[in-house]
């Protein structure tokens, strides 16, 4: 944050960091900034904005706080805003920072943590805690799991070299092995892949496979056979594509869904945060050739299922 002299007044200039929500807002008839965000949000409080720009949480597009007297330009306005839950649920389990340096955070997410804001959750995130413990409002996940899912997940600490760790997770330059526990396949051979196609399924928080072109993939082991059990298997999963629930839908479709999910392979009544039964799906190692440096790096959770 920082101020600065404009005219005869002092103009509070504020970080924007990557969590901010962005709304256009149109040319209309509102005398201010404040009555066109009441009038195009309407199931939020006109005291809640007041809060807000009391506490330098909306900003316009220079970064500038927006107050509650602000005249609603002719041609409209980009208003950066912080989404706020009241009320927020505490999620009751810490992350662990396992790596920090100049470019990169690596981080061991708990089982019921989000990785970014969504739904009901905002400041119980990954990201958000993370931006508070490490000072770093530019964090940004260079990917995510579940929130059901425990790990692994790796930040970028640092704007100029984003693109270039970006890179690796786009062109699949990323080694990401998974630790699950799920009924035995004792006629299967392993190792084995699965190539299906996925779709969103219903209701839309799902996934599902269809036929069609393949644009997912999985290759699937199981561990040492003295890990082996007559319930559940510790297996070995290796996702060559991010699709959204991958590991869930292919495991859950050879028959062996992974122990303790509540969506696969049909969707139950249990509460999903349960917390005496988390899914036994764990991010356990990321390795990769570092693009600055051309090392090679590996990092794997301390957690285990």
């Amino acid at each position: 944050m920082r101020t600065t002299l404009t005219g005869m007044s002092l103009t509070t200039i504020y970080a924007r960091d990557a969590d901010a929500s962005t709304v256009h807002l149109p040319a209309g008839p509102w005398p201010t900034v404040l009555d066109s965000l009441c009038a195009t949000f309407t199931s939020i409080p006109r005291e809640q904005w007041f809060d807000r720009m009391a506490r330098g949480r909306v900003l316009d597009a220079r970064g500038v706080a927006i107050t509650p007297t602000m005249p609603h330009p002719s041609m409209g306005l980009r208003v950066h805003y912080y989404r706020e839950v009241v009320d927020e649920t505490s999620i009751p389990f810490a992350e662990n920072v396992l790596h920090v340096d100049e470019h990169l955070v690596v981080a061991d997410k708990p089982h019921f943590l989000p990785v970014i804001p969504s739904g009901g959750f905002v400041e119980q995130t990954l990201l958000r805690r993370l931006m508070r413990r490490l000072d770093n409002p530019d964090l940004v996940p260079l990917h995510r799991i579940d929130r059901a899912t425990a790990g692994l997940v790796l930040f970028s600490a640092n704007r100029t070299s984003r693109s270039a760790y970006q890179a690796l997770f786009q062109q699949q330059r990323i080694e990401k092995r998974y630790e699950a526990l799920a009924p035995p396949l004792p006629e299967q051979a392993f190792p084995l892949t699965r190539r299906t196609r996925l779709v969103r399924g219903e209701p839309f928080f799902r996934t599902q496979e269809v036929d069609g072109e393949p644009n997912s993939e999985t290759r699937i082991e199981v561990m040492a056979a003295v890990e082996r059990g007559d319930e559940s298997w510790r297996y070995a999963l290796y996702p060559i594509t991010g699709k959204k629930h991958q590991l869930r839908v292919h495991m859950a479709a050879l028959g062996a869904p992974i122990l303790n999910d509540p969506w696969y392979p049909v969707l139950t009544e249990r509460d999903v945060d349960d917390y005496q039964r988390p899914l036994k799906l764990l991010a356990k190692t990321l390795a990769f050739v570092d693009p600055l440096s051309g090392e090679r790096r590996e990092f794997e959770s301390r957690l285990r299922l």
